[in-house]
């Protein structure tokens, strides 16, 4: 079968120049999740809901049933005999994700009485442990909120991902990995962004989840 990022480029060819930054971000948030890691996200309007979109893709089968370990079914069956059968096939392997953008209590209180720019930062400093990956979406690569947040994440030893438009902004140089798309109009940029995005959490569920 043709490796998820050759099928990429195959349709997407101006994303050929983007392949290295895609292969190494796969590749960041593969170890992390080996670790026990997580990843958080965030991003702002049309960003906001790849947020989470992301997380749906990561937190379920995506394109495989990802069937839960033998180990946790016998758990099941240990505890809940009646119930064991329903919940183990209703289960999924997850891949840990969460989108930042979601709390919205959080988000307008701390907005309201604290910084609207330092919301991410709040929730990855909360949030964020060494050896966890943020990932930052911004067309301009210089949303402030999404600044301030990879700030904080270098600060506390996260990986860091940035997705973005032709010139980076100034993710390009705050983050590990920044995938540049090579587009500078916010819908040109954020119709490439998804296939990225698609690419890669097939290429984790392919690693960590093997049929």
């Amino acid at each position: 079968m043709c490796d998820v990022f050759a099928r990429l480029t195959a349709k997407y060819p101006e994303l050929e120049a983007c392949l290295p930054d895609i292969e190494q971000a796969a590749r960041l948030l593969e170890v992390s999740y080996r670790q026990g890691g997580q990843t958080l996200l965030c991003g702002n309007g049309g960003s906001a809901a790849d947020c989470e979109h992301i997380v749906g893709e990561l937190m379920k089968g995506f394109m495989s049933k990802r069937p839960i370990p033998a180990a946790m079914r016998g758990k099941l069956q240990q505890l809940f005999p009646d119930d064991a059968g329903y919940l183990a096939d209703h289960l999924q392997g997850a891949l840990p994700a969460i989108s930042l953008v979601s709390h919205t209590a959080l988000a307008t209180a701390f907005s309201n009485d604290v910084a609207a720019d330092m919301v991410f930062a709040q929730q990855v400093y909360g949030y964020g442990r060494a050896g966890d990956v943020l990932v930052g979406l911004s067309t301009s690569g210089s949303s402030a909120n999404v600044v301030r947040a990879m700030q904080v994440a270098k600060a506390l030893g996260l990986g860091t991902i940035g997705f973005t438009g032709r010139s980076g902004g100034k993710l390009k140089e705050l983050c590990d990995v920044t995938i540049r798309v090579p587009w500078d109009s916010t819908p040109d940029i954020q119709e490439r962004h998804l296939p990225i995005y698609h690419a890669i959490c097939i290429k984790l569920e392919e690693a960590l989840f093997p049929s």
